[in-house]
């Protein structure tokens, strides 16, 4: 890596490896450092901590510790350099903007896995699959039932909750038959990624897009056909591979707790507060978040102070062990959000060197919007599609509202293209007993490649008047 051509070159791929939000501070003092020994060796650390996350299904190191230790390495670094040339304060002042950045993120994330673990222990999601699993489906009526329910579940709960609940149900139904449950795992997995794509609630980088101030609320629903498309025409094309048999149905029966359908619907009034005071007031949305974990909080003291009993899952005894929200807090995926610290301090470390903004002339300059964005969502099929959305925001480029909803759609979908593109495709794998794998859904990638396609080819007709 000598010279500045040759770093022009690699840094596009080489950065967008490395997780990261990166949200430099404005400041006067400031020191480019992408041709400093500072710069490649943050390169080379942003790219080994990576390489660590996209393994850990086979070594086990949960992904949050090497990109936080990477995040640290980072920033010494840069604060070495900065104190040797008497600007001890401009380092600092840049951390503090991310950590602002992550706070935001943290307390919003927290909120809503806390509603949806709060839904998974009154058994609201035990309920549903329990109810699909008795009622005769064939497997043809469930590969359509599963996916579309994970299309809509997705837009509210997170892409990896949803895909674990239908797994279970196709599991559950099909384990004497490998290719229904490897055909139906492929089909969740695109359906919850397209649902969550024209949603600001439905992944993570929707969210980011939407907190950031970019796209308005309402707006990312222009997504919602494109994004229909994008799970309707791979799911058209395996629907003829699934067998049209119809298996014996399970007689199992599940009753949702105590105060289940109470916390639907609070959650729901959670998402209004948190729409209401961005948009109304012009408030992070986070505040609202925040404001709808009281109301959960405050209806737990409820349910407490009623004498709430909860049921044991596999045991049909009486717990006397009260309803209590922290243990819906201690049950969020702690290491999720940690990767995402690191998340948002690496990258706000590359942004700070001075190597996204090199990147964002590279890919959005010289290559063009539309392939620059198309692009990133084929990245996102090998890299988890958080660093990638976040180092784009990072970038900031001047870019239209369909340019926008584009770059969301493709970091949204492309994932699906692989079963390590996204966290769901992760997860099943590891739920299916050996019938869904990578291979097995790389031989149907063609054809979750074409809805990939459609949905962008149907964005950019539909929603043609705001590029």
């Amino acid at each position: 890596m000598t010279g500045h051509a040759l770093t022009r070159f690699i840094l596009p791929v080489a950065a967008l490896l490395a997780p990261g939000l990166a949200a430099a501070a404005d400041t006067a003092e400031h020191i480019d450092l992408t041709g400093h020994w500072v710069g490649f060796l943050s390169i080379l650390i942003f790219v080994v901590a990576y390489a660590f996350v996209m393994v850990e299904e086979f070594t086990h190191l949960r992904k949050s510790k090497p990109v936080m230790l990477a995040a640290g390495i980072i920033w010494v670094l840069i604060a070495i350099v900065y104190v040797q040339n008497g600007m001890p304060h401009a380092a600092e002042a840049a951390v503090r903007h991310n950590i602002l950045e992550y706070a935001e993120l943290f307390l919003f994330l927290m909120a809503a896995m806390t509603y949806v673990n709060a839904l998974d222990e009154r058994l609201v999601f035990e309920a549903l699959r329990a109810w699909l699993v008795s009622r005769g489906f064939g497997y043809r009526q469930l590969f359509w039932l599963t996916g579309i329910l994970a299309f809509f579940i997705s837009p509210v709960a997170d892409n990896l909750t949803t895909a674990l609940l239908m797994g279970a149900v196709v599991l559950a139904v099909g384990s004497d038959s490998p290719r229904f449950v490897a055909l139906g795992f492929i089909n969740i997995v695109v359906a919850a990624n397209a649902g969550g794509a024209f949603s600001p609630f439905g992944d993570i980088t929707t969210l980011m897009v939407w907190q950031k101030g970019i796209v308005d609320f309402q707006t990312f629903f222009l997504l919602f056909v494109p994004s229909l498309v994008n799970f309707v025409v791979p799911a058209a094309i395996m629907h003829f591979g699934i067998p049209n048999v119809v298996p014996p149905a399970l007689t199992e029966k599940v009753r949702m707790r105590r105060g289940s359908k109470r916390i639907m619907i609070l959650f729901l009034l959670t998402i209004a507060t948190a729409v209401s005071f961005h948009n109304f007031l012009h408030l992070p949305p986070v505040l609202g978040m925040m404001t709808g974990l009281a109301y959960l909080k405050i209806f737990a003291y409820f349910l407490k102070k009623t004498g709430e009993k909860t049921q044991m899952r596999d045991e049909a005894i009486e717990d006397a062990m009260p309803f209590d929200i922290y243990r819906k807090l201690a049950r969020s995926e702690w290491d999720t959000l940690m990767f995402f610290y690191g998340v948002v301090l690496c990258v706000g470390g590359l942004g700070f060197i001075g190597y996204l903004a090199l990147i964002s002339e590279f890919i959005y300059v010289d290559l063009g919007p539309t392939t620059a964005n198309v692009l990133i969502g084929i990245l996102s099929a090998v890299v988890d599609n958080i660093p990638v959305m976040f180092a784009v925001l990072n970038m900031m480029p001047d870019m239209s509202q369909g340019q926008w909803l584009l770059v969301t759609l493709t970091a949204g979908v492309g994932g699906s293209m692989l079963s390590i593109g996204s966290a769901a495709g992760v997860a099943l794998m590891g739920q299916s007993k050996g019938m869904y794998t990578f291979a097995s859904h790389l031989k149907w990638t063609w054809a979750v490649a074409l809805g990939y396609v459609a949905s962008i080819l149907c964005h950019m007709w539909l929603n043609a008047s705001i590029f």
